[in-house]
């Protein structure tokens, strides 16, 4: 990973990092407003020698006391010097205890003793202090006076009294807060970078290019009301879900520059991926560009096309290729645009073997030279053989890629099931990507408002024959629109030249009043 990586995993990841940080934070400040204040009150000792002698003796007498200063320094914390200031202030605790609350120092290269004790009262912690400094001097005295009488040679001064602190010297709120702050955020950090090296899920085109070098044909943001409305037909036409979908169309054509692929199949790895909206929603795309479309469900496990677009589903596909009915009497015109739909039909009980039979590949040809381009609906790819059985028989395949929803690992899989079969991958489709952060794919144009359409401007289709009220009641469009003749409606789907094939089945053109 360099740099570039480690920064798009953090901007990933920032909620993580963010609540991470937080925690710590209100965890050191809880310590610091729980934990008892503590104060801390200080004395100075000063170790001299008694008497005077030469400038030889002044600095032998200095050599002693600053080595003895680190044995009276040891004996601050003994019982001889403590226990008299317990019995003097009755301190009810034993001198243990006191001792674990006091703290002994020199300084270096000097004769000064710096004594220091804790307490939860500033005023006990001074009184502490100052009688532990008297009982030192009396103790030093007493040990260092000659066996054989007289005075001792070494005397302890007290040069800064205790004083009562005004602040307490623990917790340190300020300091507690900043080190929280600091294990926190590098925690978060750590634990980003963790998650990130454990999640083999798909975020975004970095993750998707782990493992393929397929065209990236477009990206889809995720939009919470796709669910209540996935139809573009009910989106605002300047929203980036309908971009989306227009880049989407224009990077297929450019994948299909040629134009061998007059059949393309729309397949995901796993259910739940997005491919029955893509593949409707592209279709709508392309009708809306001027192209005859025919969408074809052939997901016969988990039919979708027909609820997405309010048509009937008893008859559709698997009528067809039992030779119940012929194609022309099943295909259902849908709006104005030149889109027709073929509804996946009965379930049937062997999906497999329908789609990958001869009577599927007859259809398919047949469809491909009324239609500019003829959009197929299947089955995920791991679950079932479906649409690698039909990819054989198809111009192209476009694989949609749920963002969040799919492991690389699951991806390779499917990908890996094309290229054993020989199907010609045109490119993937990363679906449900963030509209904002590292992994996002789309980007607004501020210049462009969003138009909100007048109230009572929605216009819809007359009522034809064959479709489901719910069909006549979906809003195609905003602008004032006329219903389009029997012949108008004829000619739509095809040019001049074909129009020799399409008398063959007028029938599944023209509307019926």
């Amino acid at each position: 990973m360099d740099i570039h990586d480690y920064v798009r995993v953090l901007r990933r990841s920032w909620v993580l990092i963010t609540a991470v940080t937080l925690g710590c934070l209100l965890t050191g400040g809880a310590i610091s407003v729980l934990v008892k204040p503590t104060y801390t009150s200080e004395t100075q000792l000063f170790v001299a020698l008694q008497g005077s002698g030469s400038i030889s003796e002044l600095q032998q007498g200095n050599t002693f006391s600053q080595a003895r200063v680190q044995s009276y320094v040891k004996t601050v914390t003994t019982p001889s010097v403590l226990q008299p200031a317990i019995d003097e202030l009755g301190l009810p605790e034993t001198t243990e205890k006191l001792a674990s609350r006091i703290k002994a120092s020199a300084d270096l290269n000097t004769v000064l003793i710096n004594i220091s004790v804790s307490d939860e009262s500033p005023v006990q912690a001074a009184a502490i202090a100052h009688a532990v400094g008297n009982s030192l001097v009396k103790v030093v005295e007493s040990l260092e006076k000659p066996k054989t009488g007289g005075t001792s040679p070494v005397s302890l001064s007290i040069i800064t009294p205790a004083e009562a602190p005004a602040a307490p010297s623990s917790p340190n709120t300020r300091l507690n807060l900043l080190l929280s702050a600091l294990i926190g955020m590098a925690a978060g950090v750590g634990a980003a970078i963790l998650r990130n090296m454990l999640d083999n899920r798909i975020h975004g085109e970095m993750d998707l290019r782990r493992i393929t070098d397929a065209p990236l044909l477009g990206g889809i943001s995720f939009d919470q009301d796709a669910s209540k409305k996935p139809l573009l037909t009910q989106a605002a036409p300047q929203s980036s879900r309908a971009e989306s979908f227009r880049q989407l169309r224009t990077n297929l054509q450019f994948a299909n520059v040629s134009g061998a692929a007059r059949s393309v199949l729309i397949t995901s790895s796993l259910p739940g991926e997005g491919k029955s909206t893509t593949a409707t929603n592209l279709a709508l795309a392309l009708a809306d560009a001027g192209q005859s479309v025919c969408l074809i469900d052939a997901d016969l496990r988990r039919p979708m096309v027909n609820e997405y677009l309010g048509l009937e589903r008893s008859i559709g596909l698997t009528t067809a290729l039992l030779g119940a009915a012929e194609v022309d009497d099943l295909l259902q015109p849908w709006g104005t645009a030149p889109l027709y739909v073929l509804t996946s039909g009965q379930i049937p009980p062997n999906p497999s073997e329908l789609l990958g039979s001869e009577a599927m590949q007859h259809l398919l040809a047949r469809l491909e030279e009324v239609f500019d381009v003829v959009i197929i609906d299947a089955p995920p790819l791991l679950p079932v053989t479906d649409a690698t059985v039909l990819s054989q028989h198809v111009g192209g395949v476009v694989v949609v890629v749920g963002s969040q929803s799919i492991k690389l690992a699951e991806l390779d899989k499917s990908l890996a099931a094309l290229r054993l079969v020989g199907a010609n991958l045109l490119g993937v489709v990363l679906n449900r990507l963030p509209a904002k952060g590292p992994d996002a794919y789309t980007y607004s144009y501020s210049s462009y408002a969003t138009p909100t359409p007048e109230k009572g401007r929605l216009k819809r289709p007359g009522n034809r024959a064959g479709e489901s009220p719910a069909r006549q009641a979906e809003p195609l469009s905003q602008e004032p629109m006329s219903t389009p003749s029997s012949n108008d409606r004829y000619k739509t789907p095809f040019t001049e030249e074909r129009q020799r094939d399409a008398a063959r089945f007028p029938s599944s053109y023209v509307d019926r009043k």
